[in-house]
């Protein structure tokens, strides 16, 4: 049985029900041995993120946890203390694992539409496969997906069995992802000192208002 590890990777500023719903996705889809969270340090396409690195490690510890999720912290791209590149992390990773691991890279739909502007984004295939949580009805030939991103996703559509035992270069597209959140529209609503406890994990929204975050 080939090694199968997942990762979701993310400023996680601050984690939310998404995230923990779209790594609960593929942990039931997949079965990894693994699941890996990989908290972004300094991402390049990104303003300054506003929970501190300890910060946002801490939430993903709660939210994970009350999920009961396993889940292994992966805090590469934080002791990196450069600029993040997902390629980077995916060398990495391969590099540690091994050439006959499978590598899955999870990410939402929402990603997509900006994969194109990622640093050597189809080299991301020649270190691990790509696994996408969709909206309800999303397509691949939906008009807002970059035409290049599109065709080389409907290129590498493949079962997630042929997944879960080859090592990358592969795609998946999970149709019944139901949730869509963001952390810019939470750090908003908590800005506003609106309620956001439908949002985001209980322990979490402790957290964050224990440690008065996102408050301006």
């Amino acid at each position: 049985m080939t090694l199968c590890v997942a990762l979701l990777g993310g400023s996680f500023d601050p984690v939310h029900n998404g995230h923990v719903a779209l790594a609960a996705l593929f942990a039931n889809l997949l079965h990894p041995d693994q699941l890996r969270i990989v908290p972004a340090g300094n991402p390049w396409q990104k303003n300054r993120l506003q929970a501190s690195a300890q910060e946002r490690v801490d939430m993903l510890e709660l939210a994970f946890k009350a999920a009961a999720l396993p889940v292994v912290l992966d805090c590469q791209e934080i002791e990196r203390g450069a600029p993040t590149y997902t390629i980077d992390t995916l060398r990495n990773v391969r590099a540690e694992l091994g050439p006959q691991a499978s590598v899955v890279f999870l990410m939402g739909a929402d990603q997509l539409l900006h994969l194109d502007s990622w640093r050597d984004w189809r080299q991301l295939f020649g270190y691990a496969h790509i696994g996408v949580a969709g909206r309800p009805g999303f397509t691949l030939a939906e008009a807002a997906l970059p035409a290049a991103v599109a065709h080389e996703l409907e290129q590498r559509l493949a079962p997630l069995a042929q997944l879960r035992n080859t090592p990358s270069g592969l795609a998946y597209l999970a149709h019944d992802f139901a949730v869509d959140i963001s952390a810019t529209q939470i750090r908003a609503a908590l800005q506003r000192g609106e309620n956001a406890h439908s949002l985001i994990p209980p322990v979490v929204l402790d957290y964050i208002q224990q440690h008065n975050l996102y408050k301006s």
